[in-house]
């Protein structure tokens, strides 16, 4: 209890200096750029969007299987996730999940990424309004994801993802790992998380480019894919029949980046209606968000609705929305 105490401690104290002037330089952004398969960084689901990423305390739904795979515990219904995003500059990004539960304690979720954009056409220096030729970007990622509550207060979970990322002749393939906890500390409805995703070895790409000048190259360099460390605390100040607000808070580590902070707060009324918001620190682009759902029952399946909105500084705005299906 006291290593939870100095660890909450910690992340408030991580907040106070983030929102005020910075007292120290910030550190991690010389790491900007030094990770690939940057497409795994995109959040997954309405819900989380509009709380600001702030998730991996909650995480009690399928969306569960990106942010903590231990969150899969934490529900009792088997649950499908459609969720869509239209990304920036016209790509887009869907996530298919489904978990289902072996037992009251054990769960499985399997999970399928996929980030695509309409063909594009080739330029050179010498043709710079293409050479008749076009090219394909896309990304794939299967998930398979294990989760076992090991105590009425504490689970834990694990995903093992294949990654491949294909940019016209190039492909780019790997196997990493996403490991999560999840505590209910016992004060209330307070409960804490950490997670690391995207955990394996470096990857390269395999193919052969013909240069301008007409060799040909096969030899490309190997880098580290987008390792994050999530630490998350959540509670409800209010929780009974008519009223429920949670709140989060986020410390997220890249090892592409500076150390950033996200903020969520979630509201239902009546378990039915809800209303989101979310605030980022220490981020260049994405600083609000916000969202809204609506949870309905059709008799033989409970359905949860869902829209989030992100707002980036420079690229412009972001919409997701996601249905889950609990059976």
């Amino acid at each position: 209890m006291k290593i939870l105490i100095i660890h909450i401690a910690i992340i408030l104290l991580l907040t106070i200096q983030q929102s005020t002037a910075q007292l120290l330089p910030v550190l991690g952004a010389q790491r900007a750029g030094t990770s690939t398969v940057q497409f795994l960084k995109i959040g997954v689901g309405a819900r989380a969007a509009g709380m600001g990423e702030s998730f991996v305390a909650l995480a009690n739904d399928a969306s569960a299987l990106y942010w903590n795979p231990a969150g899969i515990t934490q529900f009792s219904e088997n649950q499908l996730l459609v969720s869509h995003a239209n990304w920036l500059v016209d790509i887009n990004h869907q996530f298919l999940g489904a978990v289902y539960h072996l037992s009251t304690d054990d769960a499985v979720g399997l999970s399928i990424t996929s980030l695509h954009m309409d063909d594009m056409p080739v330029t050179t220096e010498i043709q710079p309004f293409g050479n008749g030729e076009y090219f394909r970007f896309a990304d794939i990622a299967i998930g398979f994801t294990y989760g076992r509550k090991l105590t009425e207060q504490f689970s834990f979970g694990a995903t093992v993802r294949y990654i491949e990322e294909t940019l016209d002749m190039l492909t780019t393939q790997g196997v990493l790992i996403d490991l999560g906890t999840y505590y209910w500390t016992g004060l209330g409805t307070s409960r804490f998380s950490a997670v690391i995703t995207n955990f394996g070895s470096q990857v390269k790409p395999t193919g052969t480019v013909k240069m301008l000048n007409g060799n040909t190259t096969s030899d490309f360099e190997e880098y580290t894919p987008p390792t994050l460390f999530r630490f998350g605390f959540a509670f409800d100040p209010i929780n009974d029949d008519l009223n429920t607000l949670t709140t989060s808070i986020q410390l997220n580590h890249p090892n592409d980046n500076s150390e950033n902070i996200g903020l969520g707060v979630e509201y239902q009324w009546m378990k039915t209606f809800v209303l989101r918001g979310g605030y980022k620190l220490n981020v260049d682009e994405q600083r609000f968000s916000f969202g809204g759902g609506i949870n309905a029952s059709l008799g033989f399946v409970d359905l949860s609705m869902d829209y989030g909105f992100v707002s980036f500084t420079n690229l412009g705005d972001v919409h997701r929305i996601s249905l889950i299906a609990k059976l």
